[in-house]
């Protein structure tokens, strides 16, 4: 079997959360990046006491990567550990671009992200028949920016789930933005790391959103999720309808 360099989704904080692969990669692993700000010990402490644990939040994506590529070199097991998902917001395209030009194979297991872990915590449903069939996930515009057709006020115009990462320090024209398209009393689950353990999440209304933020001191690791499936909701799908046909149920 080829080798290759593993970036590995590990969710947004517990252990729990991990799916098997992730964990068999963990414990096989020689050599682990992980990016100690956003990753908790608990998962770390997954792997062999005997692994090599390198801590990424100071290094450069050159140095990240002049270390991986040396490693595996030496014949060693390497792992990239992000936290969540690393397709959303993973910053992962770089890093394997990188590793493919020096012909090393590459695979990425996925995790779950911090806006299913919310909606579970709150048993959620954010696609109900009727009300909407549609999940946004995005963020505020910031240093990063945003493509002018992605803008927030664009986005909220469709009146779904929206779910909001990494903009906490924008919580004030954010919810200004909302409140244009979703009534004030739309409900709001706001989490803060999520299934670390000190981690939380909170059901709010839309129009106390920047209030609850500025009084939590929240930043970093904030999601919010923006949606008027969150509310009480009578709708139901026709999956279980008795009158609705399908390929299990034809009479």
């Amino acid at each position: 079997m080829d080798r290759k360099i593993s970036f590995i989704g590990v969710g947004p904080g517990d252990p729990d959360l991990l799916t098997i692969k992730a964990l068999k990669k963990i414990e096989s692993a020689d050599v682990l990046f992980w990016a100690d700000s956003l990753i908790p010990e608990k998962i770390i402490n997954l792997s062999s006491k005997f692994s090599e644990k390198i801590k990424t939040s100071g290094l450069t994506l050159e140095k990240i990567t002049s270390i991986m590529i040396e490693r595996f070199n030496e014949g060693n097991t390497v792992i990239r550990l992000h936290d969540g998902d690393p397709c959303l917001y993973g910053a992962v395209k770089e890093q394997i671009e990188i590793l493919k030009q020096k012909n090393i194979g590459i695979e990425v297991i996925p995790g779950i992200s911090a806006f299913q872990v919310a909606a579970a915590y709150h048993q959620a449903e954010l696609t109900i028949p009727e009300i909407t069939q549609t999940i946004i996930l995005t963020r505020a515009g910031g240093r990063t920016g945003m493509p002018e057709k992605e803008s927030l006020k664009d986005l909220a115009r469709h009146k779904s789930s929206l779910c909001l990462y990494l903009s906490a320090r924008h919580i004030k024209s954010s919810q200004k933005t909302l409140l244009e398209f979703y009534p004030p009393e739309t409900k709001v689950i706001v989490g803060y790391r999520v299934s670390w353990d000190d981690g939380w999440t909170s059901l709010i209304e839309l129009k106390d959103m920047e209030k609850f933020t500025i009084k939590k001191g929240l930043f970093r690791t904030t999601i919010f999720i923006v949606s008027p499936a969150i509310n009480e909701v009578t709708n139901r799908s026709n999956l279980y309808n008795p009158s609705y046909k399908h390929l299990f149920r034809n009479k």
